[in-house]
């Protein structure tokens, strides 16, 4: 079975396992939490595993695999689920969330792609965190509380459960299965176009044509 296949495989499952949580530590407190709740708390456990890889001690490696299965699956359920479902509140800042997904799913493979003893581990390292924080903190102080508005909480505690599930399921298949390769991003794949208005076209004094802005 190739890489493609592979991948088309774990996203079909991504959506059509059923409800069976294997990872205690996800489903015990977040079963009922609602969707913003849920996907701050996967953020503060984001900041510890940067936190970890900062001091560069221990199994660096292991604990970048962590990272990545980590925010591979949380961006697979934002991406997938939490956007989708949120766009109409505001769609052009959902738009860019998308956008700053893929700059950091790049910067992520290039992690993953350095040894921890090379010099340039550290600097990728703050290089991610940065973008990641930056989105965070665009949806924490922005997003979120439009959707914790907008949203009744019957609808926020269902969102909720539902990327609870695909949480766990995102991370059982792990980043190797989540991220497509090369410069290819989970987030363009899956970021619903955009209808882009044409151009106007003004005649000009000397008969030619331009375009003008929408």
């Amino acid at each position: 079975m190739d890489a493609a296949t592979k991948r088309a495989e774990a996203r079909h499952i991504l959506y059509a396992k059923p409800w069976v949580c294997s990872l205690p530590k996800y489903c015990f407190v977040e079963e009922m939490m609602k969707a913003t709740a849920l996907l701050k708390k996967q953020h503060r456990k984001v900041e510890g595993m940067f936190a970890t890889l900062e001091k560069g001690k221990g199994d660096l490696s292991a604990a970048l695999s962590q990272l990545a299965n980590d925010l591979a699956a949380h961006m697979t359920i934002e991406q997938t689920i939490f956007y989708p479902a949120v766009r109409d509140i505001d769609p052009e800042m959902v738009g860019e969330s998308y956008q700053e997904h893929a700059m950091a799913e790049l910067a992520l493979k290039r992690l993953i792609d350095t040894a921890p003893d090379d010099p340039t581990f550290a600097p990728k390292v703050t290089a991610l965190k940065e973008l990641i924080e930056h989105h965070v903190e665009e949806e924490e102080h922005d997003l979120f509380p439009a959707v914790d508005k907008k949203m009744k909480e019957e609808q926020l505690d269902a969102l909720g459960a539902q990327l609870l599930r695909a949480f766990e399921a995102a991370s059982e298949q792990g980043y190797e299965l989540l991220l497509p390769e090369g410069f290819a991003t989970s987030a363009d794949r899956d970021q619903t176009p955009t209808p882009v208005r044409p151009h106007r076209t003004k005649r000009t004094s000397g008969g030619r044509s331009r375009r003008v802005a929408p």
